[in-house]
């Protein structure tokens, strides 16, 4: 049965852990001007809504009660913070999976993998686990919060494959 999975011929394959964590906090970036975008032109909140949101993580949910959605510096400086951290995380466990599963090949194979590991993302921030601990957070459940985690996703995905030195091509 083994033999038939392939388990008995796996084997633990390097990953380039700077090109992964690299490929996450980019797309973090990526990820956060496509908000700030998004949000500025649709948002009745405006383009700060989401930074009042990831803030009180840290700074406590006094925080998101008494400074509404104006540009404040020190709430963006956290969320800033939190998104750098967690899309670097978020890459290097991408980059671990795309490359134990050897998805790091071609960027079909990579950009899929990422989208599908954004949706992932998605589910376990807002569905099972992320939301029950924050729940201002469930505010944020919907399309466009998926949409993001999957070009999150997507975006780390392809720019692994392409800052990987460890696969060759």
């Amino acid at each position: 049965m083994d033999t038939l999975l392939g388990l008995r011929s796996w084997k633990s394959r390097a990953t380039d852990w700077v090109a992964a964590a690299v490929a996450g906090f980019a797309a973090g970036a990526l990820l956060m001007v496509l908000d700030l975008i998004w949000s500025a032109i649709f948002n009745p909140g405006g383009p700060w809504r989401t930074a009042h949101m990831i803030a009180p993580v840290f700074l406590g949910v006094d925080a998101l009660r008494t400074t509404g959605y104006g540009f404040n510096a020190g709430v963006v400086a956290v969320a800033l913070g939190v998104h750098y951290v967690m899309g670097t995380l978020f890459g290097v466990v991408a980059g671990w999976v795309l490359a134990q599963l050897e998805l790091d090949d071609r960027p079909v194979h990579a950009g899929t993998a990422g989208a599908a590991m954004g949706i992932l993302l998605y589910l376990f921030n807002f569905h099972f686990v992320v939301v029950r601990a924050l729940p201002w957070l469930a505010e944020l459940v919907g399309g466009p919060t998926l949409t993001a985690h999957v070009v999150f996703g997507a975006v780390t995905g392809l720019l692994y494959w392409r800052l990987n030195r460890l696969t060759e091509r």
